[in-house]
């Protein structure tokens, strides 16, 4: 198994070296080999073409950002580290909120097939719903961009709790509830000390889902508001046309979603482990 490991590892960094080092020379401008007359340069012979940045000027770009993440030179001049802290802030805000709404009634569609059928029609007509549809609605009525980037992230955030919450409860073994009323435990008490350990995995992989879906959401939500936040970083950058910060933020977004997959991933082997 560690070989197979090691193996997969070795691979997988030839594969990078390779991809890199394809995209380094593919990205070198070639060098005009004689100088352009001024009739061509009028006529708009010779245009130049933009070009994606190399991996070596995003090494340095990263270097750049990364030895100073946090300076705060003005609204639009915000270190990497400052405008991730926006959104983690947004997103985790959002999240949170909506595991305290999501978990409990998932708890109480999964325990009663009469909430399931009341609740469920509205579940299937708003859980199809973008995301990004609700900005406009919050804008209006919250009438604050960053109240309201939580909202969506609040929404976008609950369905994949709320439905596996209820999964989990509801394929939990009916033989242990019959012990638990055997042994005259209330509901409440049943619902802590039987259901949810025996649900705890299928609500982490519900709050994994979850929580990969709020990052992929925030960047697109923060591009729409502007401000502060990753989104709005990218945007801003493109408006400045560099490439190359661009490319950079990009990167930083998969890693910070990489840890906080990670982290719940991490969170579910451990409640499976106890088990």
């Amino acid at each position: 198994m560690a070989q197979q490991s090691l193996r997969a590892a070795i691979l997988s960094v030839v594969f990078l070296v390779v991809v890199l080092g394809v995209w380094e020379v593919s990205s070198q401008a070639p060098e005009a080999s004689e100088a352009l007359t001024e009739y061509e340069m009028l006529m708009g012979s010779a245009d130049q073409e933009a070009r994606v940045p190399p991996p070596s000027a995003i090494i340095v770009r990263a270097w750049e950002q990364l030895s100073d993440p946090f300076y705060d030179k003005g609204p639009n001049d915000k270190g990497i580290g400052i405008q991730l802290g926006y959104s983690l802030y947004r997103v985790l805000t959002g999240f949170f909120l909506a595991a305290l709404i999501a978990i409990p009634i998932g708890f109480v569609i999964g325990m009663s097939p009469l909430m399931y059928r009341a609740l469920n029609p509205y579940i299937q007509i708003l859980r199809p719903i973008s995301p990004l549809a609700w900005m406009p609605l919050a804008l209006f009525i919250i009438k604050d961009s960053e109240t309201s980037a939580i909202f969506v992230i609040f929404i976008c955030s609950i369905w994949p709790m709320l439905l596996n919450t209820a999964f989990g409860v509801a394929g939990v073994r009916s033989d242990w509830i019959n012990v638990a009323r055997t042994h005259e435990l209330s509901q409440l008490r049943t619902a802590f000390s039987v259901i949810l350990p025996a649900a705890a995995p299928t609500i982490l992989t519900g709050m994994r889902i979850s929580i990969g879906i709020a990052w992929l959401v925030i960047v697109a939500a923060e591009m729409l508001v502007g401000g502060t936040g990753i989104g709005y970083y990218v945007w801003n950058e493109w408006n400045n046309l560099d490439l190359t910060s661009v490319i950079f933020s990009i990167l930083m977004i998969g890693l910070v979603g990489m840890l906080l997959d990670l982290g719940l991933n991490t969170a579910a082997r451990l409640v499976k482990y106890q088990e």
